[in-house]
């Protein structure tokens, strides 16, 4: 069961509202970019078409980073390459406590979707938050620059024991991996046991890719 309060920001980002009590540096983001554009709900269609828009909330993102102090000229030398995956570069950070993830955005259609698809995270898996550290922009491209905890498996999530948690907080089994939460309006995908990871008994959820679907 979600918290009231956690319910009622949810409801928020899905209606495209500023939240003007979360002062963290991905809903400040999120919020700059909501006054701006309408959240879309049309998941995954017209990909092609909106990324005239995504290409231009690239440049105001990469103006107000400029603006900010939060625009990097270069990676940190003191950052260690971990991995590439589909959607990030991995490096470990510098304080061994935490990973930076750059990443592009392409499974969003708009960098206001990926960013709320961020906050979502935030609000339902504190434990692996997400804080922006600016952008950079590499081979043409905006990347976000995103550092988060760094947890080590000591064994494998069980896909079940990932399904029974999502149940218990609203989401719905819909195929493979994928999950929907009918009240919220909220489609989470691809939550297997590589984006899904246990320490002792407890599960982290580092990657999650959530889009709003009404």
């Amino acid at each position: 069961m979600l918290p009231n309060e956690i319910h009622r920001k949810l409801e928020s980002i899905v209606q495209g509202n500023v939240i003007k009590e979360q002062a963290d540096t991905c809903s400040t983001i999120r919020n700059f970019l909501c006054t701006r554009y309408t959240t879309d709900t049309t998941v995954k269609k017209d990909f092609e078409g909106k990324q005239r828009i995504k290409k231009e909330q690239g440049q105001l993102l990469k103006n107000y980073a400029i603006e900010t102090h939060q625009f990097f000229t270069s990676i940190p030398e003191n950052w260690t390459y971990l991995t590439r995956g589909g959607e990030s570069r991995v490096f470990l950070h510098d304080d061994q406590k935490h990973v930076v993830k750059l990443n592009e955005g392409i499974y969003y259609t708009t960098w206001l979707e990926y960013f709320n698809s961020l906050v979502i995270h935030n609000l339902l898996f504190p434990d692996t938050s997400y804080e922006l550290l600016g952008l950079i922009e590499l081979d043409n491209a905006i990347f976000a620059v995103l550092k988060q905890p760094f947890v080590i498996s000591d064994e494998t999530a069980d896909l079940l024991a990932i399904r029974e948690y999502l149940e218990f907080n609203g989401f719905s089994h819909l195929k493979r991996q994928d999950y929907f939460n009918e009240e919220l309006g909220l489609i989470l995908e691809d939550m297997h046991d590589e984006n899904v990871i246990k320490k002792g008994k407890s599960l982290f959820f580092i990657d999650t890719v959530f889009y709003i679907s009404r």
